[in-house]
């Protein structure tokens, strides 16, 4: 059933699609009509599998890192993408200022990428 859904991902390439026939199983019952896609359900494949990797991993940021093999950031990246996807729950996002300290690691990944000055990367070394 899960390959059935990944290859109508393929063919529909990320544009938009409706349902018009929902069948239940258990009752042999079929509905038709205009069904939306839940938002989970709207994300690419690839982003469906990374959601779901990322509640098997507990929402453990450095399990995804192992699991598929990047970075802090990348991780903390697709997230934020995925997350601006999925406007059905806001959630506001705490100021820089408030947000936890971050590793050695992070700090110079995000100095590398112009996300911090150097002054900002040195301050945030120092927290550790």
């Amino acid at each position: 059933m899960s390959s059935d859904w990944q290859e109508l991902s393929k063919l529909t390439q990320g544009d938009a699609i409706e349902i018009e026939r929902v069948r239940l199983l258990k009752a042999d019952i079929a509905i038709e009509g205009r069904f939306t896609l839940p938002p989970l359900a709207q994300l690419s494949a690839e982003d469906q599998i990374f959601v779901s990797a990322f509640v098997r991993c507990h929402g453990s940021i450095k399990q995804m890192e192992k699991y598929f093999g990047v970075s802090y950031p990348t991780i903390k990246n697709r997230l934020n993408r995925i997350g601006s996807q999925l406007s059905f729950v806001e959630i506001e996002q705490a100021p820089d200022a408030e947000q936890p300290a971050q590793d050695a690691t992070t700090v110079l990944d995000r100095l590398s990428r112009g996300e911090l000055t150097v002054a900002q990367a040195l301050e945030r070394l120092k927290e550790k």
